[in-house]
């Protein structure tokens, strides 16, 4: 299946989620994200698929965690408000150990700031904003495409590491309409989810089998002490990290300054960058696809080279960290960010002409 179609990338999420074999849908409705919800309303029950509108992000999240716990595809999706109310549950999935995908659009804020686009919940993403020092591996897609075809990915990684997976998207990301084409992605073979909870008749050895988000407190088989989970939690996250980086690369090879953007600001620095090098200015790019794990390898080795680095973010500086701890200090860098919006409106974003104007002021002679 090849199927082209034009949508907007809250729809694609849907559309992926299909192609992924997601089972259920569990959200609650918040902007700028209620086409994905609107999408599964629509589109699971016609197909005998489960949707359900939960009565707040709260619920939504627990929801999420009992489809989990039953081995079953499954996801939720919500904005940054609703995504606070979640942290809690995702730390319990993470000692629990069951795989799931959150879709996150992200808005403005603190608090309800507003309900447009901006990219203020990456260091919560990142660094697991719940309790008990967690991490969860954060894709963050810069086209409807790269959507579709990343909330496959987001479904293949959660049930390959028994975790959740993030996908993190933003305002304009999830609102602007673009062609997409259908198809399905082939991932490698998974083994069969055997500590689900399905009943022990449905069981070749007739025997239960035991869930619980209190392995360290509550001996299991798996983790009979606290030791021990945390011995299979950081030999997870260090797979995670060694083996599920991903990022893409533009013009390395000679470049001066190097801009770092992820999501629609990427697409503001990508076009940018085009016109920089129109007039000669030796710049280039990386985007971060994971966000965590962050690819700070390629940030290490571009700072060793001498480059300066320009990061590009609608907040008010939280991937310029990971920058900065990648670069070891070896590296100038600097930071275009929401105070360098349009416009002072919720309206507001970082245009490329503003990408392009603190190019010319970090590359002048």
């Amino acid at each position: 299946m090849n199927e082209r179609i034009f949508v907007n990338g809250n729809e694609a999420v849907g559309w992926g989620a299909l192609a992924a074999d997601c089972r259920a849908f569990f959200g609650y409705p918040i902007t700028p994200q209620n086409e994905v919800t609107e999408w599964f309303a629509r589109e699971f029950p016609k197909r005998g698929r489960i949707f359900i509108q939960t009565s707040s992000e709260t619920a939504s999240i627990n929801w999420l965690y009992g489809g989990a716990c039953v081995g079953a595809r499954v996801m939720t999706s919500t904005s940054s408000p609703g995504w606070a109310l979640m942290q809690e549950t995702i730390s319990h999935m993470v000692n629990t150990e069951v795989p799931c995908v959150v879709v996150l659009v992200q808005r403005g804020g603190p608090g309800q700031g507003t309900t447009r686009h901006a990219q203020m919940d990456y260091a919560s993403a990142t660094w697991g904003g719940g309790h008990g020092g967690y991490k969860n591996i954060v894709l963050t897609p810069a086209s409807a495409q790269e959507v579709h075809d990343l909330m496959q990915l987001a479904f293949y990684l959660a049930d390959k590491y028994c975790n959740p997976v993030i996908v993190l998207s933003d305002g304009i990301i999830g609102t602007m309409m673009e062609p997409i084409a259908l198809r399905e992605i082939n991932f490698n073979s998974l083994p069969e989810k055997d500590w689900a909870l399905r009943g022990k008749g449905r069981r070749k050895d007739g025997q239960r089998r035991l869930l619980s988000s209190g392995q360290g407190l509550i001996p299991t088989s798996r983790n009979p002490n606290y030791l021990t989970l945390l011995h299979t939690l950081h030999n997870k996250f260090q797979q995670m990290a060694a083996h599920e980086i991903r990022y893409e690369a533009s013009l390395l090879e000679d470049a001066e300054l190097v801009l770092v953007a992820f999501g629609y600001a990427a697409r503001a620095s990508l076009q940018a960058m085009n016109w920089a090098r129109a007039e000669g200015i030796k710049v280039g790019m990386i985007r971060p696809i994971t966000v965590w794990p962050f690819p700070s390898q390629i940030v290490k080795e571009e700072a060793e080279k001498g480059v300066k680095f320009l990061v590009v973010e609608d907040n008010l500086g939280q991937m310029v960290m990971d920058v900065k701890m990648a670069s070891e200090g070896k590296a100038a860098i600097y930071l275009v960010s929401a105070l360098d919006r349009h416009e002072a409106m919720e309206g507001g974003a970082i245009y490329p002409e503003k990408v392009l104007e603190k190019i010319k002021e970090l590359t002048a002679s």
